[in-house]
């Protein structure tokens, strides 16, 4: 094999291990979270109302500063079990997203510019991120920006190309990246990208994606996606 074909063996399976950390084995399971939610809110609920159908006598011992306190203290209880359970709802909701479609190298560079950066937000989504669509007029060069649950903020660029990717757009994103102040940069296109983008790319805080690995990388968020709703199924049977 030569140089050229390791270098782009390294780059295609850092980029489809990027998508096998979304192993749905590796998720712990949040049955617990939903057994606290609900016990905490149990007891609030027997709280509240044994405090309003049958208050106890130590509470009428109370001075007024630690009945002000009590009241703050069921308050910021009641807040928190509100933002707990919404947070759960969040996580639900994101559970029951639909896998993102497997579609060949072919029919992604048949869609649409906007289409296809669609497609991309969908596969960035999977892997956990949230991500803001700026694609368009003045968008900088920048197609989606990603947050990170640390904070982190990367930017992608979206190539729907059938020419090899070469190392000048790979620079100019490098530009971008410094401009936008974010922590990391992705390529993803359609086409094929050469080695000497690769080969500049290397040691830089950028992920190139061709359409190859695009597709590969679906492919295992599909796959895990449908494994984990198995996995789902299986633990309510």
């Amino acid at each position: 094999m030569t140089a050229v074909h390791q270098m782009e063996s390294r780059f295609y399976q850092r980029a489809v291990g990027m998508a096998q950390k979304m192993s749905p084995q590796r998720r712990p399971s949040p049955r617990w979270a939903w057994l606290v939610a609900g016990g905490l809110t149990l007891l609030f609920i027997l709280w509240v109302l044994f405090r309003l159908l049958a208050p106890p006598q130590w509470i009428s011992w109370l001075n007024e500063p630690l009945l002000e306190l009590l009241r703050l203290v069921e308050m910021a209880t009641a807040v928190t079990l509100f933002v707990l359970w919404l947070a759960l709802g969040w996580w639900a909701h994101r559970r029951r997203r639909t896998a993102v479609p497997l579609l060949t190298v072919a029919e992604l560079y048949a869609l649409s510019p906007t289409y296809f950066e669609q497609y991309v937000a969908g596969v960035f989504r999977h892997k956990g991120y949230v991500v803001k669509h700026r694609g368009g007029s003045g968008d900088h060069g920048v197609d989606l920006e990603l947050m990170q649950m640390s904070g982190k903020r990367a930017i992608v660029q979206c190539k729907r190309y059938r020419t090899t990717i070469g190392p000048e757009i790979v620079r100019e994103l490098f530009g971008t990246m410094i401009h936008e102040r974010v922590s990391h940069a992705f390529l993803v296109t359609t086409a094929d990208i050469s080695a000497s983008s690769r080969e500049w790319a290397q040691g830089k805080p950028m992920t190139l994606i061709d359409g190859r690995t695009l597709v590969q990388i679906t492919a295992v968020l599909a796959a895990n996606h449908h494994a984990r709703r198995g996995v789902e199924v299986n633990n309510h049977v």
